[in-house]
């Protein structure tokens, strides 16, 4: 299972049925789920934990010393659920004892091609990068969210879950759930309805969703008289994550 040129550190945990391609290199502190595939040319470096049935392509970077100039080689963490796949050449690095010393990855994800997530990011689960995304440190993406091709998330934003960035997107301030943006700089450009319906949302959630993006957005007035109207008019779960995204921002939400 494992290339006769492959080079796997003797203190690297693989499960027993993990393969390993020609030429790639596993060293020292790598945890490796069962079921998981491994393509050639791969550099895996720990501390770092992947789940089960993960698939890595060539030319990727996982678990790599982050950019950041204040790194002086403290150890950090890189952990990911399960089945998540990683294309080719896609750089994912771990985090730094500034923030949480780790870089969160959930499960279900699909990092396309030249996808980079820098240091400290959480990511949560059933998200799609599309090729050469770029995520600056300390980023957080919501569950089920998709950020298109060639589009960057400025340190330390927020973006919601089921948002979604078309590409090229830049992105400076916190997303929050359900909407969805392009341009540069992004813009919101109205709900997520085509990613809400796929998902199974209900149309009294929908509907809801709808109007509450409306108060926040169409009717002139300020966030947080747009937050107490919707509090006032809906207490669905929905509209309940929709009002969480936008409180937690800390860069202030896009318009």
């Amino acid at each position: 299972m494992i290339h006769p040129t492959a080079i796997v550190d003797p203190s690297a945990r693989l499960a027993d049925d993990v393969e390993v391609g020609a030429f790639t290199v596993i060293g020292p502190g790598v945890e490796i789920g069962a079921g998981s595939r491994i393509h050639s040319h791969v550099v895996i470096k720990g501390p770092t934990v992947l789940g089960k049935r993960t698939r890595i392509f060539q030319f990727a970077s996982v678990g790599e010393d982050c950019q950041d100039k204040k790194y002086a080689g403290e150890p950090t963490r890189l952990v990911l659920g399960d089945d998540n796949v990683i294309r080719e050449g896609v750089t994912l690095h771990r985090g730094t004892v500034q923030d949480r010393g780790e870089t969160t990855i959930g499960s279900r994800n699909l990092f396309m091609a030249y996808v980079h997530v820098g240091h400290d990011c959480v990511i949560g689960d059933d998200c799609i990068l599309a090729n050469q995304v770029t995520l600056a440190g300390h980023v957080k993406l919501g569950n089920f969210s998709i950020v298109g091709g060639l589009s960057a998330i400025h340190q330390f934003c927020h973006f919601g879950e089921y948002a979604m960035a078309g590409g090229g997107s830049i992105i400076t301030k916190d997303t929050p759930a359900f909407v969805m943006i392009n341009g540069n700089p992004a813009r919101t450009h109205g709900l997520n309805l085509v990613g809400l319906r796929r998902r199974g949302f209900s149309n009294e959630s929908i509907r809801a969703l709808s109007e509450a993006y409306r108060l926040v957005y169409r009717q002139g007035l300020t966030t947080e008289q747009a937050v107490s109207e919707i509090r006032a008019r809906y207490s669905l779960a929905e509209t309940e994550a929709f009002l969480a995204s936008i409180e937690a921002s800390t860069r202030g939400i896009i318009r």
